[in-house]
């Protein structure tokens, strides 16, 4: 790799951190009316830096996109031969579908879809194979009786519903913390899921802090 190059993915780096501080702010309120100014002060750099990493803004959620689908794009879903392997992988896709529904919301889908209906369809792209990985996931797990035998798509539309259960309304309203809704919705996947005589094979030890990191991290962006 020439000099050049390195320069390329340095910036191509820090592009994406500093994108991923948008998340919480388009996730509440969207990119429409967001002006370079405000895009700045969210990223707690100046106005010139700035414009030193992006030149517009349709550059800016260029990188918040390609942020969400490259996230996406981590796990992929390979055929798996433990029990044990099954509970690291429910653990991994668990953490990533809570994230996932929490900062994908319909107001940032919907303004994306409008205004940029190419960068709407990549990122579309992408959740949809994830929803398919996810779904030839649990029919293996269902074929080797690891899991219940349960429907994979609405156990992918349950997830959804992380999005009203982590409004600050509905947990004020019924009296709950983002850590109980985290912790009580990770025990209820898990016996969906798992059969009985299998649940053992999901180890709790490693998912805790990721649960109480996941909850600290979804409050500060409320």
């Amino acid at each position: 790799m020439n000099d050049g190059s390195k320069i390329t993915d340095k910036k191509y780096d820090t592009c994406s951190k500093l994108s991923v501080k948008l998340a919480p702010y388009v996730k509440k309120n969207g990119f429409q009316t967001l002006r370079m100014e405000e895009i700045a002060k969210i990223m707690d750099i100046s106005r010139a830096t700035l414009y030193k990493y992006f030149s517009t803004k349709e550059e800016v959620i260029e990188f918040v996109v390609n942020n969400f689908i490259e996230f996406i794009n981590e796990l992929v879903v390979d055929s798996l031969d433990t029990d044990q392997l099954y509970g690291t992988r429910f653990h991994q896709l668990f953490e990533q579908s809570i994230l996932l529904a929490v900062y994908i919301t319909d107001i940032f889908l919907k303004e994306l879809e409008h205004i940029h209906p190419e960068k709407y369809d990549r990122l579309r792209g992408a959740m949809q194979l994830r929803e398919q990985q996810l779904l030839e996931f649990y029919d293996e797990g269902m074929q080797k009786g690891v899991f219940n035998q349960v429907n994979g798509k609405l156990l992918i539309l349950q997830d959804e519903l992380l999005r009203s259960m982590t409004d600050v309304k509905y947990l004020m309203l019924n009296n709950l913390t983002i850590h109980q809704v985290l912790y009580d919705y990770y025990q209820l996947k898990k016996i969906q899921l798992f059969k009985p005589e299998k649940i053992q094979a999901v180890d709790d030890a490693p998912m805790i802090p990721k649960i109480e990191y996941l909850a600290q991290k979804i409050s500060r962006d409320l």
